[in-house]
Formats: structure tokens, sequence, C-alpha cells
């Protein structure tokens, strides 16, 4: 573990059993709360990024909004919300990806993303790699290159980072 990051997964509690019986969960609030520790968080997200040209920062509900926009910012450039369906007001394009129970969706609007954009996946967490690795097929559907993708929080275990060879992966904090 770097110093770097030392104290932001000092912040990250262990919630056991949520959101079921068995599992632990990475609950990354008090992250968010300590404004010296999300301000890090967001400066090392976007650090590895930022001599790869990107010209759009993807991010997927709900929590990928949070880290998203400030690391888009950060970089100079755009935001494009990945969302669950039916909640985009616009004409949308979606891509359906398994779960250990089933499968889900997600959707982007059709115009958000084209050729030439060079985009920067951004969520809280890489755990299986389902939801990050439909975003980048999404994004790369309507023509879009993805340059990379930054998780504040990886779960080293459950070997997400497998759906996402060839991308250029950072994340904070490992367990």
């Amino acid at each position: 573990m770097s110093k770097d990051t030392a104290r932001i997964r000092s912040l990250i509690r262990d919630v056991p059993d949520f959101p079921k019986p068995g599992i632990v969960f990475k609950d990354i609030t008090p992250v968010l709360k300590d404004a010296a520790a999300l301000r890090q968080a967001l400066d090392l997200l976007a650090e590895p990024f930022r001599a790869k040209r990107v010209t759009a920062v993807a991010g997927m509900e709900s929590r990928g909004f949070i880290f998203g926009v400030p690391v888009a910012e950060r970089l100079g450039v755009g935001f494009v919300p990945v969302r669950k369906p039916g909640k985009l007001p616009w004409r949308v394009v979606a891509e359906e990806y398994a779960l250990e129970y089933g499968t889900d969706r997600l959707e982007m609007h059709e115009d958000a993303l084209g050729k030439g954009d060079r985009v920067l996946i951004i969520d809280d967490l890489l755990a299986t790699g389902g939801t990050a690795a439909a975003t980048a097929r999404l994004a790369r559907r309507v023509g879009a290159e993805i340059v990379g993708a930054g998780f504040v929080v990886e779960l080293s275990f459950l070997n997400g980072r497998s759906r996402l060879t060839g991308l250029d992966v950072h994340s904070l904090v490992v367990f």
C-alpha cells in the first residue's frame, strides 16, 4: 500500500452482511465525508490519465457519478452518465450484461460519445468487472475508444480486472 493511499484506505469501513448475509461491504462514505481524503482520492484517480488525451469521463450509476464528475473537471473534459434502464430522457443505446443471479442493463444517450472520443471509465468499486466491461462495450459500440478505468476500491479476489483486459486500470485501494 502506498503512503499516498493509506489515509483513504483507513477510512473505508467494512459493513458485514450487507446487502446480504456473507457479504462484507466496503463503505466509502467516510472518504466522502473527509474533505482532504476526498480531494486526494479525486486527484489520484485523475493523475494517471492526464497524458492520455481523455475527451470524456464515463461514470456508472450511482457512485460512479460521485467520483466521475470531479475527475472529469480535473481533466478538463465532460462527463457521461451511464444509467440503469429508463432513467435517461433522450434516445439511448443499451448494453445488457450478466450478473451472478441474472442480467442487468446499462444505458447511455446515443449522442453522448462518438468516433474520436477517448473515454476514461470511473467508478467507486471494481468487483467482478461486469459493470465496467459493459460500459466499455457501450462506449465502443458508438465509436469511442476506452483509454482506461479508475476505481477507488478494487476487490482483487473477485478478479474483475480480468474482464478489462487491454485497459489501463488504476485502483487506489486493493483488498
